[in-house]
């Protein structure tokens, strides 16, 4: 204790000597600044000396960096490359308004894309355009060729969980048949009964033999469970048609107006249990677009990266836009007004066929369509004697008229009858760029021939023009430039049997011939390919002959992407243009880099 006292003590007795201090600090400098000069600011002049060649081999230095940094990435490219993967937004624009999402009043490109995308039938086309199956398992057709038997997949669900049944199938019939109902599909399945033989097995009887019918049934099926308690009078305007349930590939989260108010957009997500395997998309989108200069807008600003049935040439487009065209299963024709006054005379109509040069009509379009001569699209008759088209003769044509007692006058434009009536002709088409294109052209040709030609745009879109009811049914025009859908199958009949030359039929040329009649009828009672294939053979001769139409050109799905979105829409698999949906389940919109396999 002691000896810590006075260390303690002698602690005290050491004091702080300030000018001892400064000199040793002085010192400590004097010392650090002799060595900075000696050994930094000293070898600045060596340093100057030798600059130029630090400044090579920093150089050089730099350049092997980038070298190895250049060989990394090109050598990267040789074993990584993008790949499409799941998951992503595809936002397409289609034309026509979305008005229903009930596929049973599905009229407009736009609904009948919604209807494939968020319900499934009973068949369905694969990519090749072949009939395949999706809900069915199995089709068993009786001895009188009347009967039909499906059989059904047993793990499909509606998308509130609810199971689908053979009871579905025969519910949906029952309102495609219903007059109240008033479907797109109201007289095509009048005579035809179904009946649920069990929950996976359908039956369908017909009044007579349909070698066709396997294609009818393509229709989309409804819930009963939903649907069975909604008067048929009120189910267009039930709450289903904006909020349906359904069993497709996709599910509707949202339909809703687009932030300018000019469309509708149907918001669906992929369907994870969907009985064909959940789709590569996480979600779609379907903007329904009044004419084709919004869906370009949409597409060029960005707000859709694809748009289908679209007219733009790839001139009008950015360079990195893909654009491809599919042939479909419809033609375009001059349907001539067999009932009209001047129309019922053949000779005025083979006039208006050989004075029609088509070829001009089809540089109207914009791209390239194949040519259409017969009321059956390219490919459907096959073999030896079928009808070659028409060729373009001006003089012909107006030989024609003479013969028909209407001639030109000496000094006039339009020609007249005897009795002084001029030769003038009403023609109408649908409101649609490509249509109008077609028609001026059509006029024009005709005009040369000495007839006077008025037109008519009708928008059947417009609610006041009443497009069906006003020009279609009562047939208020002497030609008519309108698309008809024919479909895989080359079963005309609705469109050129005289049955069907009715205010409620589809013979909107008023064709009538005993001869056609009897090829028409047979051919479609007739399960033998070949034999069909003849007959039908014989039905486009007369039909060429008569005159009731003017084939212009099959129809073409033109489909506009940008490169951040892959649609797998295979070539000769596009029966009609809703039907590039066969292979939706691989569509995508996402990539990302992957390591090559050797």
């Amino acid at each position: 204790m002691a000896d810590e006292k006075g260390s303690w003590k002698r602690f005290q007795r050491i004091t702080f000597d300030s000018k001892t201090f400064s000199k040793r600090a002085l010192r400590a400098e004097n010392i650090s600044t002799r060595h900075a000069h000696k050994f930094v600011l000293g070898k600045l002049d060596s340093l100057r000396n030798v600059r130029q060649h630090v400044t090579v081999w920093l150089a050089i230095i730099g350049v092997l960096i980038v070298a190895i940094a250049l060989q990394m990435l090109w050598y990267q490219q040789a074993y990584r490359t993008m790949a499409w993967k799941s998951g992503g937004a595809y936002a397409e624009a289609v034309l026509g308004p979305i008005n229903s999402l009930n596929p049973l009043f599905a009229s407009t490109p736009a609904e009948q894309s919604a209807s494939k995308l968020i319900f499934s039938s009973l068949y369905d086309y694969d990519d090749t355009g072949t009939l395949s199956d999706d809900l069915a398992t199995s089709m068993t057709i009786g001895q009188s060729g009347k009967d039909y038997v499906v059989s059904m997949r047993d793990d499909v669900r509606w998308s509130d969980g609810v199971k689908l049944t053979a009871q579905d199938v025969v519910f949906t019939v029952g309102l495609m048949k219903s007059a109240e109902v008033r479907s797109v599909m109201y007289g095509n399945w009048a005579d035809v009964t179904a009946e649920a033989l069990d929950d996976n097995t359908v039956k369908f009887v017909l009044p007579a033999q349909y070698a066709s019918f396997p294609h009818a049934l393509t229709f989309s099926i409804l819930p009963r469970h939903i649907l069975e308690d909604v008067s048929p009078g009120s189910i267009r305007q039930s709450t289903f048609s904006v909020s349906p349930v359904g069993s497709g590939p996709f599910t509707l989260r949202l339909l809703q107006n687009s932030p300018d108010g000019t469309h509708k957009i149907a918001n669906l997500s992929a369907t994870r249990n969907y009985y064909k395997g959940a789709p590569r998309l996480a979600r779609f989108e379907l903007h329904g677009y009044k004419d084709q200069d919004g869906m370009m807008r949409a597409l060029q600003t960005g707000e859709v990266n694809a748009a289908a049935g679209t007219n733009a040439k790839q001139d009008d487009l950015p360079k990195s836009f893909q654009v491809k065209q599919y042939p479909v299963n419809s033609g375009v024709y001059a349907l001539l007004n067999s009932d009209s006054p001047i129309m019922k005379d053949p000779k005025v109509r083979q006039a208006l066929q050989a004075g029609t040069d088509t070829a001009d009509l089809r540089k109207a379009v914009g791209y390239d369509v194949p040519a259409l001569h017969l009321p059956f699209v390219n490919g459907q008759l096959r073999g030896d004697g079928i009808p070659a088209a028409p060729m373009f003769d001006e003089a012909k044509a107006k030989g024609l008229l003479d013969q028909a007692g209407w001639t030109l006058p000496a000094g006039q434009t339009v020609r007249q009858n005897a009795s002084g009536q001029p030769l003038e002709l009403s023609v109408v088409t649908v409101k649609d760029a490509t249509y109008e294109k077609v028609l001026e052209r059509l006029a024009g040709q005709w005009r040369k021939l000495g007839i006077k030609v008025s037109t008519d745009i009708k928008d059947p879109s417009n609610p006041t023009q009443d497009f069906v009811q006003s020009t279609l049914q009562p047939r208020a025009y002497d030609a008519l430039l309108y698309k008809l859908v024919i479909g895989v199958d080359p079963d005309v009949y609705a469109y050129w049997h005289s049955s069907q030359a009715s205010r409620l039929g589809y013979n909107f040329a008023n064709y009538r011939n005993g001869i056609s009649d009897e090829a028409l009828s047979s051919a479609r009672g007739r399960t033998e390919s070949a034999l069909r294939n003849e007959k039908y053979k014989a039905f486009a001769e007369q039909w060429m002959i008569d005159a009731p139409a003017i084939g212009i050109y099959q129809s073409v799905m033109q489909y506009v992407y940008r490169p951040s979105v892959q649609p797998d829409i295979k070539e000769g698999g596009v029966p009609s243009e809703a039907d590039r949906y066969s292979n939706i389940r691989y569509w995508s919109a996402q990539q990302l880099p992957v390591y090559k396999t050797p």
